[in-house]
């Protein structure tokens, strides 16, 4: 998902520089892809997305930031047990990877729920803010169709500790993983 380059980014020199252009990026998705979802042969709209997603991962926005990649990982693991896409698996783990670690970078996800989703800040702590951004961007999600779980591409509880054992654990980022906290049991 692209929205990991924003929300899984921290400490760095060119904070607010790489932050603006990846705020600039995500609303330009979330414009593009609401109308791919209405219209999926809309040829200017998919290839805005693609635009998008080649800005977001050449790296630019990432310069001087120390980045977490680990929803990637957890992705990864997920599909190599559902034969799902790395994108369906994603968009299944990323929400609650978020939830997780928002506490370790509630300032970071509280930007993006004020400068991309427009949250209004009137009467909420920081905290509120970013949990709220997160909420529109889950509702975002199901509306453009994605799945938001596991069970729907496939895994049984069965396939469960195989994941987490094929999990790579990433150093860096917000919080780092270790088996038990990739364990959902």
């Amino acid at each position: 998902m692209l929205i990991s380059s924003l929300l899984l980014s921290s400490q760095t020199v060119f904070d607010n520089t790489g932050d603006y252009i990846m705020e600039g990026l995500l609303r330009s998705l979330i414009h593009s892809a609401d109308i791919a979802t209405l219209n999926p042969t809309d040829y200017e709209a998919r290839s805005n997305i693609m635009w998008t997603a080649t800005w977001t991962l050449n790296t630019l926005v990432a310069k001087g930031k120390t980045t977490d990649w680990m929803v990637h990982m957890l992705g990864q693991a997920a599909a190599a047990h559902t034969d799902a896409t790395h994108g369906m698996t994603l968009a299944a783990v990323s929400i609650p990877y978020y939830r997780y670690i928002l506490p370790y970078g509630t300032a970071k996800f509280s930007r993006y729920a004020l400068n991309v989703r427009n949250v209004n800040p009137d009467g909420k702590t920081e905290s509120q803010i970013a949990y709220e951004g997160l909420e529109k961007m889950e509702a975002w999600m199901r509306k453009t169709g994605l799945i938001m779980n596991l069970t729907e591409l496939g895994a049984t509880i069965e396939m469960l500790e195989g994941m987490v054992k094929s999990t790579v654990i990433m150093d860096g980022g917000y919080k780092v993983f270790d088996e038990k906290t990739c364990a959902p049991y």
